[in-house]
Parts: structure tokens; C-alpha cells; sequence
């Protein structure tokens, strides 16, 4: 937690509930150990579509298709290209878009987001990445085409529970990789002259990247 948890408790509080639909998606996804967007973020991303209402949404990591089918209630008129490589899930993300009755505005394609990604045309207004931690350096270039001029691009879990800021040597030798992908991650988004980015510390850490018009 990199918030004071008595915070998140509090202002999550606040926040309306879920419809039935979603309430049920999350509610599922939980008692079975899915990782979805935590409340504090379900909260961001659903004020952010509805202050840009894009048409066009990319998500990498669909999970259980609780964040496609979020941001589809949010977004009325959007059309929605995700994209999952965890096979069990897949199915279970397809029954939940079907049945909130999303099947003719989102779009899930099986598959690595690395290899995905090239074979995409077009160009998206709003981007939100939450998938794999450690590939998200890898993504960058593809997302970075496929975002259009005035785009928004969200990326969750960039703070690591807090890890990032520790010392490469203070991390298990397991989670070292990830540490260093993720640093140099979040570098690219603060030094790429096209992009204006924020981080903020809300969940597990959120980045917001808008796209510079030419």
C-alpha cells in the first residue's frame, strides 16, 4: 500500500457503487485471486473516459474483461480492441463482455500484446495498459504508434507496491528484472519529449501519458 490505507479506505468510500453488472465482475474476479484495478483506480480511469470520451479504446491485459467492460459503460459510444494472453481467462472474459451486452463494441484478441500489437492499424484516442509489468518498456514503441495526436495513454502498477524507489540490491533477485523494466519505463514516459506525463501514488501507482498534437 503506498497510500496511508485509512486514506484509500475513506475516499473509496465516498465513490458511488457499480452497477449490478460490473458489481458482479469484480465481486467474481476477487473471490478468485484475478488481478483487476483496485477501487481507487476503477474510480481515475472512469473519470478520465468520461472527461475525454474517446471513440476508440486500446487495453492491454484484459483479464476477466472487467476494465473493457468499465470503460465500454463509461464511454457509450466507444469501440474497444483488447487484448488477453492468459488462455484460461479468455473464455470467462468473453461470457462477461457478452453478457453485459458488449459483445458488438469490445473486441478481444487472444494473444502476447508484443505480438499483437504490430499487426494493429489505426490510431486510438485512449490507451490503458495492465498487463505484465515487465513488458510495458517493451509495449512502449507499439503504443507510442498506435496512439493518436491528443491520446491518452494509462498505465497501472507502476510503483510496485512501493519497491521501485528502493535500491535494485533491496530487491529479491526474482523481482530484479521487473524493478530495472519498470524504472526505465517510467524514465522513457517522463523523457519522451512527444509525451507529458504524471505519476500519481493512487493504488499500486498510475501513469498518465497525453500525447503532444503536431
Amino acid at each position: 500500500m503506498i497510500v496511508d490505507e485509512r486514506y484509500t479506505t475513506y475516499l473509496n468510500s465516498l465513490y458511488p457503487e457499480l452497477d449490478e453488472g460490473l458489481d458482479n465482475i469484480r465481486r467474481e474476479a476477487r473471490a478468485n485471486f484475478v488481478p483487476i484495478i483496485r477501487d481507487e483506480t476503477i474510480n481515475l480511469l472512469t473519470t478520465l473516459i468520461r472527461m475525454n470520451q474517446p471513440k476508440r479504446i486500446l487495453e492491454v491485459g484484459a483479464a476477466v474483461g472487467f476494465s473493457a467492460c468499465l470503460m465500454a459503460s463509461v464511454a457509450r459510444d466507444a469501440n474497444i480492441v483488447t487484448i488477453e494472453n492468459y488462455e484460461p481467462r479468455i473464455p470467462i472474459a468473453n461470457n462477461n463482455i457478452k453478457n453485459m451486452g458488449f459483445e458488438n463494441r469490445i473486441t478481444l484478441i487472444e494473444g502476447d500484446a508484443t505480438e499483437v500489437l504490430p499487426t494493429l492499424d489505426g490510431s486510438f484516442d485512449f490507451v490503458f495498459m495492465d498487463a505484465a509489468k515487465g513488458q510495458y518498456i517493451n509495449f512502449w514503441p507499439e503504443i507510442k504508434r498506435l496512439t493518436k495526436d491528443g491520446g491518452i495513454i494509462v498505465t497501472d502498477n507502476v510503483l510496485q507496491d512501493g519497491d521501485i524507489i528502493e535500491s535494485r540490491y533491496a530487491i529479491t533477485r526474482r523481482n530484479r528484472t521487473i524493478h530495472k523494466r519498470m524504472r526505465d519505463y517510467l524514465y522513457e514516459l517522463t523523457h519522451d519529449k512527444g509525451y507529458t506525463t504524471t505519476i500519481l501514488p493512487l493504488g499500486d501507482g498510475v501513469s498518465i501519458s497525453v500525447k503532444g498534437k503536431k
